[in-house]
């Protein structure tokens, strides 16, 4: 005990370096790595004038990439939030063979590359392909359409709620289910009322994080898309097209609109995910 901790006993000792140092390096990791460039994007689009600027991000084909990016990545993560969540019940709370090949399996899309995953989802849905020539005798035409964006999309945002998902449903006592059941509960209202409170701020945290892959997302799209103008292109591919024809300003007034939705999007759902963890700790 040094000699200002014997006379001031209320200041703590503590191993990592004091609130100084690791504010100072954190505000400089965070400049560099995040404000610096995203501020970058907003000088680089300032160059327009508002009328220029407007002219740029509300043109009609551009408009319908918004829709359709904004528009997938929603369904996607809100389809993700439904069966991501069975696929980590299933694999928490069920045995059966192959469990490990399965919980191997979810990871898939992080370590595959965007690319080869786009290839292979075309592969599959084209009209020729293995499932692609099953759907298309009822009428359901899968790659080159919205839809193939969308299967995309779910495809590589399924490993975000998984993995939130799990380690809570992992930690979750069962006691507290057998106590609703035993005061009369029946099954749904067991999940309703004792397991989706608890279960739902990591919910909320894997939506986001599949939403937010899914708005920027661009190799796994570009192929089973099809890119047809007001029909399946996307926002990343009007920013990539208009950077190969060195409209660099063009290009960073559709990026700053994407950030600014994407931004607003995601102060929602954690503003959301914050009164839902509020709300759970005060029912507790």
């Amino acid at each position: 005990m040094t000699f200002a901790t014997f006379f001031n006993p209320t200041r703590q000792t503590r191993v990592l370096p004091g609130f100084n140092l690791a504010l100072g390096y954190t505000l400089v990791y965070l400049s560099l790595m995040v404000l610096i460039p995203l501020s970058a994007v907003f000088i680089k689009s300032a160059t327009l004038s508002w009328s220029e600027f407007w002219a740029v991000v509300s043109a009609p084909r551009v408009v319908a990439t918004y829709q359709l990016s904004f528009g997938a990545s929603l369904l996607a993560a809100a389809i993700n939030a439904v069966f991501g969540l069975m696929l980590a019940w299933a694999l928490v709370r069920y045995r059966f063979p192959g469990k490990k090949l399965i919980d191997a399996l979810v990871d898939l899309p992080f370590a595959l590359p965007t690319a080869v995953a786009g290839i292979a989802l075309t592969a599959l849905y084209a009209g020729n392909g293995w499932i692609g020539s099953l759907l298309e005798p009822l009428g359901i035409k899968v790659a080159f359409t919205p839809l193939g964006v969308l299967v995309a999309l779910v495809f590589i945002g399924v490993p975000f709620v998984v993995r939130t998902v799990q380690p809570i449903l992992e930690d979750l006592e069962t006691e507290l289910e057998e106590a609703a059941a035993s005061l009369g509960a029946h099954r749904w209202q067991i999940f309703r009322r004792v397991l989706l409170p608890i279960l739902l701020p990591a919910l909320l945290t894997g939506f986001a994080l599949a939403f937010a892959r899914a708005v920027g997302e661009y190799g796994s799209v570009i192929f089973i898309a099809g890119n047809i103008p007001m029909i399946s292109e996307i926002t990343p591919l009007i920013i990539i097209t208009k950077l190969e024809q060195y409209d660099y300003v063009g290009a960073t007034a559709v990026a700053v609109v994407m950030l600014v939705f994407s931004f607003l999007m995601l102060l929602f759902i954690n503003l959301l995910q914050a009164w839902s963890a509020k709300r759970t700790g005060r029912n507790r």
